[in-house]
């Protein structure tokens, strides 16, 4: 029997056994497969079964579906071939048939295609080490001269003019007042 099973850290060893003609995978509960998952669509694809082999079919998904990296529409899924959902990733396995040994398409290098496959995953939350180190600053992040924090001088143009504009208003207004009431 063939099954999809989830590669992501958090999430490895979950398992979609395919035993009917149709499968739907997404994020909320009415799919038969739910993957609780940000990247993944509510209604992602759709996997079919056509005799031995397994069709998947995108349903218009927001961050698309992909086999071994190339976006698809609908296409052929083999044993061995892994299918990504948004930042989700599945591989197919069937039970008696040995996975094929991945082969370079055009001499790519496959070392070098995992390490980029590898950058497509994003981290979530913190470790409890993090949490426990408390308010450590965020390594990455250093400050730089050129990003910061410059004097604005249209700024202080303006509230200079303003308490210019200011002063003269009262100065009108006690004369105008003066002229008015001349005995007070």
């Amino acid at each position: 029997m063939a099954k999809l099973v989830i590669q992501n850290q958090g999430m490895t060893g979950r398992v979609c056994e395919l035993h009917t003609d149709r499968t739907t995978i997404g994020r909320v509960e009415d799919n038969t497969f739910q993957i609780a998952d940000s990247s993944v669509s509510s209604h992602h694809c759709e996997v079919h079964l056509r005799g031995s082999d397994i069709f998947i079919r995108d349903l218009n998904s927001t961050n698309g579906s992909f086999i071994n990296g190339n976006k698809i529409e609908e296409s052929l899924l083999k044993t061995g071939q892994t299918l990504r959902l948004g930042q989700v990733e599945l591989k197919l396995e069937s039970e008696g048939v040995p996975a094929p040994a991945p082969s370079p398409a055009s001499g790519e290098n496959i070392s070098v295609r995992k390490s980029v496959d590898a950058t497509l995953l994003i981290p979530r939350g913190v470790t409890l080490n993090q949490l426990e180190q408390g308010g450590t600053r965020v390594t990455g992040f250093d400050t730089n001269a050129a990003f910061s924090k410059k004097t604005n001088r249209v700024n202080k143009y303006f509230l200079i003019l303003g308490i210019i504009v200011a002063v003269v208003f009262i100065v009108l207004l006690v004369f105008s007042l003066s002229k008015v009431n001349p005995g007070h």
